[in-house]
């Protein structure tokens, strides 16, 4: 088996001048190849209102669009105004960060303006870097002459940093995202190496002009209330989280494929029984790591205190697809499973074939004794 992944073993810290360019984008689900659309819920307020235009299962195509602004904001939002639109990012970076020392820091953090909370499992402050030499933006704008009014005057930046090793950053541009994690990477614990970072990249702006809503991997929001993004950041940083344990199931499967066509072939496995000891902890601890995350797979409990946060976490939840992905990741750690109890009897017939042998070679050193007994009494009676 191959050697052990970054995640369980602890690798190099990561390299924040490569993490943009070398690090792994985007999640295995279809939105990332394909146009989606999911509509957010505005709050209890309005939810039951926009019911006929909200169901329960909104999951479709630009032709959905049937609200006209919407439709043409949405027919324009192509790659070139990703540099354009404040950008949304995800970095899973590490196994976890250390969020007491985390907290510490950030509130001494006062020339960004930092005012950390600790929400349950996830630190949130506004974090803003000084950018000398740009011109502030008034007032709304369009991208079409028919499409909506889109606030771009707000420059405050938002940083979500949930303790299972993900860093989600609302506003920061590209380079400030590098400085963020050059800045948390103390804090982090098992850190991945740069090439195993996961990113997620979407965009977002702020608009009165039509109702909520993701697609294309664009987020369309009414306002800058920080706990609609974090509802939507707990999702995203699932999504990354995800992401990971995806890679690590798909690489231990990878790694072990041929084990079962060498025992259908041979009946063994041509393995010694250090090499077997070390495949069966390599897999317990990918199980034990991702059972021990449990709580990224479910919903986190900020929405069970936060009720009126649940139908937007639960409508980005189902952009990402979190439930299909984390329905298929177990099913693959049922195959982790299955070959984790194939090595376990594979070491038990080692270990009964050792056995067998130590037997017989007793027998052996027995009869090779008798023989001698035998030999030395017809001698002495000579």
């Amino acid at each position: 088996m191959s050697e052990s992944s970054p995640l369980l073993s602890g690798s190099s810290a990561v390299s924040t001048t490569s993490v943009n360019t070398r690090g792994k984008f985007g999640p295995q689900r279809t939105s990332f190849t394909n146009q989606k659309l999911k509509i957010l819920p505005q709050g209890p307020e309005t939810f039951e209102d926009d019911e006929q235009e909200t169901p329960a299962e909104v999951y479709s195509q630009l032709r959905q669009i049937t609200d006209s602004v919407a439709r043409k904001d949405a027919e324009r939002l192509g790659k070139a105004h990703r540099k354009l639109l404040p950008r949304v990012t995800a970095y899973c970076t590490a196994g976890s960060y250390r969020m007491n020392e985390l907290n510490r820091y950030l509130s001494g953090r006062t020339a960004n303006h930092a005012e950390p909370k600790l929400i349950d499992e996830c630190l949130y402050t506004p974090y803003t870097y000084l950018r000398p030499g740009e011109e502030p933006t008034t007032g709304p704008t369009r991208l079409t002459d028919e499409g909506g009014e889109i606030d771009t005057s707000y420059r405050r930046s938002d940083l979500f940093i949930f303790q299972y090793g993900v860093v989600v950053m609302w506003g920061f541009r590209q380079d400030e995202e590098q400085r963020v994690l050059q800045e948390l990477a103390r804090f982090e614990r098992e850190k991945l190496a740069y090439e195993d970072v996961h990113v997620e990249e979407f965009n977002y702006y702020i608009t009165q002009s039509y109702q909520p809503r993701i697609y294309n991997d664009f987020f369309a929001l009414r306002d800058h209330n920080y706990m609609t993004k974090l509802s939507i950041s707990h999702a995203i940083a699932q999504s990354a989280k995800i992401s990971l344990f995806e890679e690590l199931v798909d690489n231990t499967i990878s790694d072990t494929q041929d084990f079962p066509l060498e025992i259908a072939e041979t009946g063994k496995i041509d393995m010694s029984r250090r090499d077997i000891m070390k495949s069966i902890g390599e897999l317990f601890i990918l199980r034990v790591n991702v059972n021990l995350h449990g709580s990224v797979l479910d919903s986190p409990e900020l929405m069970w205190a936060e009720p009126q946060l649940e139908p937007i976490y639960q409508a980005t939840r189902g952009y990402l697809e979190i439930s299909q992905r984390v329905q298929l990741l177990n099913t693959r750690l049922e195959v982790v499973n299955d070959l984790l109890q194939m090595l376990k009897e594979q070491l038990g017939q080692v270990h009964g074939e050792y056995l067998e042998i130590i037997v017989i070679v007793l027998i052996a050193a027995e009869i090779v004794v008798a023989l001698i007994n035998v030999i030395v009494d017809v001698y002495a009676q000579e």
